[in-house]
């Protein structure tokens, strides 16, 4: 949200900037410009662009993430079940994820 107080500056400045408009309306025009951009500029805005990139990111950690806890999900069930059996759980490794493809996808759209 847009603070009030990024509003009162931007209304003041205008204001001082109407009060010369009648003598020059370029002038007032090139600093009516320099003022908005200004304020756009405090706003911390991202393009259009850099937000659909990172909305793909974003995607494709949510898909990867349930992924993941799908795999969790079975690992534990199947760790259960042959507890519940009486056979020992097998020794698992947690270097088993292919931990390097994961960081490689994580560079590729980049």
């Amino acid at each position: 949200m847009v603070r009030p107080d990024h509003i009162s500056r931007l209304a003041q400045q205008l204001g001082e900037r109407l009060q010369g408009a009648s003598h020059a309306p370029e002038e007032f025009q090139k600093g009516v410009q320099q003022v908005v951009r200004g304020a756009f500029d405090r706003l911390e805005l991202v393009s259009r662009e850099d937000f659909d990139i990172l909305m793909e990111v974003l995607q494709r950690t949510r898909i990867r993430v349930e992924t993941l806890e799908q795999q969790v999900a079975a690992l534990e069930e199947a760790v259960a079940t042959r507890s519940e059996a009486g056979q020992p759980a097998p020794a698992t490794d947690s270097m088993d994820s292919k931990p390097e493809e994961d960081a490689d996808e994580g560079n590729a759209g980049r």
